[in-house]
């Protein structure tokens, strides 16, 4: 792992594709795009981990899906969260929250 790539923690991926799809119906790659610019091109999010995590999340009625044109002319999948998904997202980034708080309070008490 180099300084300008860092691998994503196992299940912080569903965790940042539904706060990516918050924000408004996207298709699969711009989800990995946003994830990309908005990290400042640390997150990378490979197609083959991407999308058997979006469909992983459809399945579990986090996320629901309907095919539309692209930008570009394409046909892609669109994602939008579900009420379900919304309630799920709030949870993943508490625990998240709580994590992050117990790592600093470590990291700073073993300096």
């Amino acid at each position: 792992m180099t300084a300008s790539k860092v691998e994503l923690l196992q299940g912080t991926l569903d965790m940042l594709i539904l706060r990516i799809v918050a924000r408004g119906p996207i298709h699969g790659y711009a989800i990995a795009q946003e994830i990309h610019r908005i990290s400042r091109d640390v997150l990378h999010v490979r197609q083959g981990s991407l999308y058997p995590a979006l469909h992983k999340l459809e399945r579990k009625k986090w996320l629901r899906a309907a095919w539309r044109v692209t930008e570009t002319g394409r046909d892609a999948k669109y994602y939008r969260l579900t009420t379900r998904g919304g309630k799920q997202l709030d949870a993943e980034q508490a625990n998240w929250n709580r994590l992050i708080e117990a790592m600093t309070m470590v990291l700073q008490e073993a300096e």
